[in-house]
């Protein structure tokens, strides 16, 4: 029996220390990992935002070559999608053009873009702003505005 006790001894388990020591170095990378995500959500909305401007800037573009000037202030981004009815009523309405959509975009917060003609930032065009996180102009990091002005 003796030589049974020495080759399978009944205490196998870990101690308390060594699973809180374990805890502890998962928690601590649980937490980086959290961070580093969080980061790249931030991220990638802005970035998604910046892309939203730019595809929503080539309509426009596509809808001023086509009638003359981009759509005015009442007729807005939905003119991209649907054909105004209001004046000025474009003479060559071609759209939509924004393709396989119902709706205009939303920008990643789940606020409307805005949308000015003539614009405040680009006077002789429009201005297109995504008013970051807290749907409010100005702002820092999250908050701060998207817009397609030149010093982007």
């Amino acid at each position: 029996m003796r030589g049974w006790e020495t080759r399978f001894p009944r205490n196998k388990g870990f101690t308390l220390i060594e699973l809180v020591v374990v805890m502890t170095i998962i928690a601590l990378l649980a937490g980086a990992v959290t961070v580093n995500v969080v980061n790249r959500i931030r991220h990638a909305r802005r970035a998604r935002a910046i892309t939203d401007i730019h595809m929503l800037e080539t309509a426009l573009d596509l809808y001023a070559a086509d009638n003359g000037n981009p759509p005015t202030n009442e007729q807005g981004l939905d003119s991209l999608i649907r054909k105004p009815t209001s004046n000025p009523a474009p003479r060559n309405w071609n759209g939509p053009y924004i393709k396989n959509r119902r709706t205009v975009p939303k920008d990643p917060w789940q606020n409307e873009y805005v949308y000015l003609c003539p614009g405040q930032l680009n006077p002789d065009s429009y201005d297109l702003i995504s008013y970051g996180a807290d749907g409010r102009p100005g702002g820092e990091d999250d908050d701060a505005d998207i817009t397609n002005a030149e010093e982007q």
